[in-house]
């Protein structure tokens, strides 16, 4: 029996790393069946994903992987595609995030498991319950440190490995923000950096813009100024409203939030500065 991994690393740029590692591979059994690769030219980094099959146990192949990582100066890690990332997804009243990334997941699209959801609402519970998740109700009336203490709990305690913020209408603290580094994904209304903070469909439409859009980011202390993951845009004229702007962001803000949690799972994000790398073919 083959499993199937990936193989992601970060380095010093230098000629000779893919072929190394590819001997490696091939000397222990591993088919290298896919790779993605960027040189930062800026920086002088080197990224790759590789999908490898092989038989050997995932604890095996990186201890034989290890020594040459340790040359190769790489930043590494072995992952076992099967095993599917934990993810908690939080949200306020608006559910169509929610829905759809509950959806993806159901019908195989995602690779995630979905481990709960908190909200600081009971607006979407029993569309949560009917789906048989976890729902968590973390009002804001016992104040911010101890409703943040009980989120982060709840990610603790459910092993959560992301967490998803899929329209929660909460400004995190820096500590929180903090603790979450790397770990958690936003998605905003705006086309970033443009219309930053709260109605930005709103502020658009005073602007009289001719494309709306949004973007998912990694959270970071500075609101709404994380590495930017994923964007999408829609072009409208001077006499969509800006209520049917925000209907037309519903779509967008779905479909640009469940890439960015897809290319999280298949481990295809690298934060770079305040950048990402995202190594996808798609």
């Amino acid at each position: 029996m083959t499993t199937e991994y990936v193989l992601r690393f970060r380095a010093p740029d230098r000629p000779g790393i893919m072929a190394a590692l590819a001997t490696l591979l091939a000397a222990n059994g591993c088919d290298v069946r896919g790779a993605e690769v960027y040189g930062d030219d800026d920086t002088c980094g080197f990224f790759c994903r590789m999908v490898l099959t092989g038989s050997s146990p995932r604890g095996e192949l990186a201890a034989i992987i290890e020594p040459a990582a340790r040359d190769l100066s790489l930043d590494w890690e072995l992952r076992d595609l099967g095993t599917r990332l934990k993810v908690l997804i939080a949200v306020s009243k608006f559910g169509h995030c929610l829905v759809d990334l509950i959806h993806k997941r159901e019908i195989g699209q995602l690779p995630i498991d979905i481990v709960g959801v908190v909200s600081n609402h009971e607006a979407m519970r029993k569309t949560v319950e009917w789906h048989g998740l976890p729902y968590h109700h973390l009002p804001m009336d016992q104040g911010k440190p101890a409703q943040e203490e009980a989120f982060l709990s709840i990610i603790e305690q459910s092993g959560a490995e992301l967490t998803v913020l899929a329209r929660y209408m909460q400004i995190l603290s820096d500590d929180f923000s903090a603790k979450l580094s790397g770990r958690c994904i936003n998605i905003h209304h705006s086309f970033l950096p443009s219309f930053k903070g709260a109605k930005p469909y709103h502020q658009a439409h005073a602007r009289g813009v001719k494309l709306i859009g949004a973007t998912a980011h990694f959270v970071t202390p500075e609101l709404d100024e994380g590495p930017i993951i994923e964007q999408d845009v829609r072009r409208v004229s001077h006499s969509v409203t800006a209520d049917e702007m925000v209907a037309i962001g519903r779509e967008i803000e779905a479909s640009v939030l469940s890439r960015a949690v897809r290319w999280q799972a298949e481990h295809r994000i690298f934060q770079n500065g305040n950048k990402t790398v995202v190594l996808s073919s798609i």
